[in-house]
């Protein structure tokens, strides 16, 4: 048996990463080759590593933040998981697939917006990875029209995070998908 004191209880964001390794296991990113879950993993590097954010919520968010809106994990198991606000986060940034695209998109902005701040920085980390993942796409026919439409979203992204601006983390997020979007 392992001692407590040798081998602390796993974090948050520790239990997060399995879970969401497990749930996206069979998916694959657009590309058909990559794992899905290097995705919600580079997220949360950014929020770490770029953004400067070791908040575990923020942290544990990030690797769950597509697990309700492409796996079959819901709220509940979020919410039993890993508590009320980590779910609320995931929450926000899950969209409700069932309302047409025009309401679709409207309905996650207002969520985004009403959302903790983690939310709307783990949507800007989440833009990021995106566009990063532009280049390696063998399946984009016009890579210009790709970076427009992602453009836009950056754009979005950045304009649901301003009120967040005073805070550090989400000051260098912006900074850095300004920066990329240029």
């Amino acid at each position: 048996m392992a001692d407590a004191r040798t081998h602390p209880a796993r974090t948050d964001w520790q239990r997060a990463a399995d879970f969401s390794a497990r749930a996206h296991a069979a998916q694959r990113r657009k590309d058909g080759q990559t794992p899905y879950a290097a995705h919600p993993f580079r997220v949360a590097m950014t929020v770490r590593h770029r953004f400067a954010c070791d908040d575990d919520a923020a942290l544990t968010a990030a690797l769950l933040h597509d697990v309700i809106e492409d796996t079959p994990a819901d709220y509940d198991e979020v919410h039993a998981a890993f508590g009320p606000q980590v779910a609320d986060i995931v929450a926000a940034l899950t969209k409700n697939m069932i309302l047409p695209e025009a309401q679709r998109e409207a309905d996650y902005d207002r969520r985004l917006a009403d959302a903790d701040w983690r939310a709307r920085l783990i949507k800007l980390a989440d833009v990021l990875d995106n566009m990063a993942d532009l280049e390696d796409r063998p399946d984009v026919a016009d890579p210009a029209e790709a970076l427009a439409r992602h453009e836009a979203k950056c754009h979005r992204a950045l304009e649901l995070a301003q009120p967040d601006a005073a805070h550090p983390a989400t000051a260098r997020a912006i900074q850095l998908v300004r920066a990329a979007i240029e």
